[in-house]
């Protein structure tokens, strides 16, 4: 034994067979009958043996797994995603490896190149909040990993997306504040170098101008959209002298930290101050008042990244072609925003 691990020689020895024998057998070789390939399996269990999975996969240059990047797992958005991935890779017969960036380009990166050196397959990526150049990733393409983008996406030709419609999402949720009576709509954004914010940012811009309200940069406050930016941005906007009557953020993490630090401050939700978010956290329906928000199917998009990628793993290299698939969202009412019945 090396290491005290079970080897195909200590099989073999403990038959009289030879190892080449036992090798194929446990790789269900056909030129090995089965009453042979069934000694060596009783042994081989009977013993403890673990296949090496690493030189089998070094053989067929293949290792059957597929990394994840993430910005949080903490996120219901994510965890949900994660598990669509996890459930449609198993089905497949691969392995997951799950990484969180904590919102760190640094780590992100550090990450990227570990999971490259570890061979896997393929890639699931979400990028980070500081992910705002994304020449780095172009190393996937160099190694001929394929690398497939969801929920936050970088604008690099040759990738498959799956995204949702963040401008229909972003439109809708500002149109329900506008329909509810808000005139004065604040909005809380993410940073604008990336595509999901830019494009909740534009829904917003569009449903003001559909409905002839003019933009007012001093509504639009960018953040990380942490929990302490949906304070600190809902004190810049008592601070200011715009009677302000509605607010769409670009998350519910934001949205629900201004509700509640604006409740404290004597204001009502929504009779006062309307407010929409966006993801649609478990925590959303139970808090008071719930909050209204767009929906984003995570479990779905997991499952679909994920068959994109093994697709692309297990076709020809230079026979893919990328492809974006765009998810719908929809706009979950609550009483965060019903002022009246539309």
């Amino acid at each position: 034994m090396e290491n005290g691990k079970v080897t195909i020689h200590d099989i073999a020895k403990e038959l009289n067979i030879d190892s080449s024998t036992v090798s194929r057998a446990l790789s269900n070789n056909p030129r090995v009958k089965q009453k042979t390939k069934d000694r060596i399996l009783e042994k081989a269990n009977e013993m403890g043996y673990q296949r090496n999975l690493l030189a089998s996969s070094l053989r067929n240059n293949k290792t059957n797994t597929i990394g994840v990047i993430v910005p949080r797992i903490s996120r219901h958005f994510f965890s949900s995603a994660i598990a669509g991935i996890e459930e449609t890779a198993y089905e497949a017969g691969y392995n997951v490896i799950i990484c969180q960036s904590l919102e760190q380009l640094n780590r992100e990166q550090k990450i990227a190149n570990t999971l490259l050196a570890n061979r896997v397959d393929g890639v699931l990526i979400s990028v980070s909040m500081e992910t705002t150049d994304s020449d780095y990733l172009q190393i996937f393409k160099k190694n001929g990993t394929p690398l497939v983008f969801f929920d936050r996406h970088c604008d690099i030709p040759g990738n498959s997306n799956v995204v949702i419609d963040d401008f229909q999402g972003g439109f809708d949720a500002t149109e329900h504040l506008i329909l509810q009576g808000c005139k004065k709509i604040a909005h809380f954004s993410g940073p604008q170098e990336l595509e999901i914010y830019k494009n909740r940012f534009k829904g917003y811009k569009s449903a003001l101008e559909k409905h002839n309200i003019k933009l007012d940069s001093n509504l639009v406050i960018p953040s990380k959209l942490m929990e302490i930016d949906g304070i600190e941005s809902a004190k810049k906007l008592l601070s200011q002298t715009i009677p302000i009557d509605g607010i769409f953020s670009s998350n519910d993490t934001a949205a629900i930290s201004a509700l509640q630090y604006l409740k404290g401050k004597g204001i009502k939700i929504p009779e006062d101050i309307a407010i929409v978010g966006f993801s649609n956290e478990p925590i959303s329906s139970v808090i008071e008042p719930s909050l209204t928000t767009i929906d984003q199917p995570g479990f779905e998009m997991g499952k679909i990244a994920a068959n994109l990628l093994l697709a692309q793993i297990n076709n020809k290299p230079g026979t893919i072609v990328a492809e974006t698939i765009i998810l719908k969202p929809v706009l979950i009412k609550r009483n965060s925003s019903k002022k009246i019945s539309e």
